[in-house]
């Protein structure tokens, strides 16, 4: 029924930025909160932001002041802006949406922080 297909995943130095992009593909007739999570090898899937239909915003305190979520409602679309990147941000993002009425995963984009 409906995809998650994300992007802007890769390799950046600490200090920089990434932007990750994730787009609903496939009958989408609904789309409520979107977020994206974040795991780790050998750590629990832990939530990064999530986002709303109507805008509202939610951070995890370690990427609060760093990270911004923002959504496309025509585009069917998610974002990740990711700034002041850090060792510990390194991690597998998916992106997360509750989209007709059904809770929708990515397939996950690695993320390292690295120098």
């Amino acid at each position: 029924q409906v995809q998650l297909v994300e992007s802007g995943g890769g390799l950046v130095q600490p200090g920089g930025s990434l932007r990750l992009s994730c787009a609903a593909s496939g009958r989408v007739f609904s789309i409520g909160t979107m977020g994206w999570y974040r795991q780790a090898p050998g750590k629990q899937r832990e939530l990064v932001a999530t986002i709303t239909g109507g805008g509202s915003t939610n951070y995890a305190d370690s990427v609060k002041g760093r990270f911004t979520i923002s959504r496309d409602n025509a585009k069917n679309t998610v974002y990740l802006q990711m700034n002041s990147l850090k060792p510990e941000d390194t991690a597998v993002y998916y992106c997360n949406a509750f989209a007709n009425f059904h809770n929708t995963w990515g397939q996950g984009t690695q993320v390292t922080v690295s120098s």
